[in-house]
């Protein structure tokens, strides 16, 4: 007996409702069209979507054997994520129409898993900063952030499951905050980026957006061959490192009540919960060398476009290419250095506490639709590689979602994911 709508269902609930026969993809793919039908005119999460293309496949994964953790559940790509049957547009007037040959890595994958490619989300140009036409689903005068707007806005109006992200910057955990999602950015590397849209290339990570912690973790699995999680760990005795950041002082009111408040509930539920702060000359270090790697590698990733279709980018784009063409090499390698030393540096961060606790974003979505928010919160921890996740945990002033973020040291990924559930368990969702 299924007592939710199916379009409500996480993704586990929908592999284990298909795969025991209770309900047929074809329902699960009609239940989400129907959906996108009533919102998408609002919230515009869409970038390419066929219904037709969508029961087409649904009626060919029912005609099937059942197998695969993901079988049947709709997925979201990003529209910077190469699909053999669908246009790849990367948010821009340059690629209006564009059909890859095949599928980026991640989405061969998803579909051996049995996942049924829904359609694909609205991208800023790009996956940098000039937006689409997306709009939060909370309320629709705010932004969702970006870049990965249609994937978070596209699974926090459930309208599909699960959503695939990229993250150069802070564009998988900001739309994820800001429209109040679990978005999960794993350790860099550790997804394949073939097929994706390089941006800057020593940053780029791909992810998730969902509604559950489990949900994560199984999309994880599902292209990476991870060992289940030991949902058990994080069950012992925990202690959270309260990581504020050199940022702090950027955190608007909502995100210092959110950590404040988590902070208080964790301790009160047993956890410990003790100061953990980066060393002073991460400020420095990360602040400059942020803009200088980025701007040095997309300029590089884009040189046909800016050769070919000036006209056709952006003037936000522009000046990021500009400055990154004429960046010395020696600056862009000493920013390298730069960020290497604090990765160097961190293990003894995390020396005696099993994850840190840190602002998501600086607060709620903000007004309009011409800024995706600010990202620092989250490229700090995108520079350093590790495995991120925020957490639905808050509401604002006005009633918006406000992310926490968890952060774990590199490649403890699953240690993350359960130590993530444990927490959301404890604080709940906000709302």
């Amino acid at each position: 007996m299924i007592d939710r709508p199916l379009h409500q269902l996480s993704a586990a609930e929908v592999a284990a409702a298909v795969s025991s026969g209770r309900v047929n993809c074809e329902a699960v793919a009609r239940a989400c069209l129907e959906r996108v039908e009533q919102r998408e005119s609002i919230v515009r999460a869409w970038s390419f979507l066929d219904p037709d293309l969508v029961l087409r496949q649904a009626r060919l994964l029912d005609a099937q054997p059942r197998g695969g953790a993901l079988y049947g559940v709709p997925v979201g790509v990003k529209d910077v994520i190469d699909t053999h049957d669908m246009p790849t547009g990367m948010g821009s007037p340059i690629y209006r129409g564009y059909r890859p040959r095949a599928d980026a890595s991640i989405v061969a994958l998803l579909r051996a898993q049995g996942a049924l490619i829904f359609g694909k989300t609205v991208t800023c140009e790009f996956a940098f900063v000039a937006p689409g036409p997306t709009t939060n689903p909370h309320d629709s005068s705010r932004t969702p952030g970006g870049s990965s707007s249609g994937s978070a806005v596209a699974v926090a109006d459930y309208m599909v499951p699960l959503a695939i992200g990229t993250q150069t910057g802070g564009s998988l955990l900001r739309p994820a905050s800001y429209c109040g999602v679990v978005g999960y950015k794993p350790t860099f590397g550790l997804v394949n980026r073939a097929g994706v849209k390089q941006a800057a290339e020593s940053l780029d990570t791909l992810g998730f957006m969902v509604r559950t912690v489990e949900d994560a973790a199984i999309a994880c699995a599902a292209v990476t061959n991870a060992a289940p999680v030991d949902w058990l760990l994080a069950h012992r005795p925990l202690t959270i490192g309260l990581c504020r950041t050199h940022l702090w002082d950027g955190a608007q009111d909502e995100t210092r009540q959110a950590i404040d408040d988590s902070v208080q509930r964790l301790a009160g539920a047993g956890v410990t919960v003790r100061e953990a702060e980066l060393p002073a000359f991460f400020a420095a270090a990360l602040s400059s060398a942020r803009e200088i790697i980025n701007d040095y590698e997309r300029a590089r990733s884009m040189v046909h476009e800016w050769t070919h279709h000036p006209d056709a980018i952006s003037e936000s784009l522009k000046r990021s290419i500009r400055n990154g063409l004429l960046t010395p090499r020696a600056r862009f390698v000493d920013a390298l250095a730069a960020v290497e030393r604090c990765r160097a540096a961190l293990p003894a961060v995390f020396d005696g506490v099993d994850a840190l606790l840190t602002p998501s974003v600086a607060g709620e979505a903000p007004l309009g639709l011409e800024w995706t928010g600010d990202h620092r919160f989250q490229s700090l921890w995108t520079m350093l590689h590790t495995p991120t996740i925020t957490l639905p945990t808050h509401t604002g002033l006005q009633g918006l979602p406000v992310g926490i973020q968890l952060v774990a040291p590199l490649y403890a990924d699953n240690h993350l994911l359960a130590i993530a559930r444990r927490v959301f368990d404890l604080l709940g969702r906000g709302g």
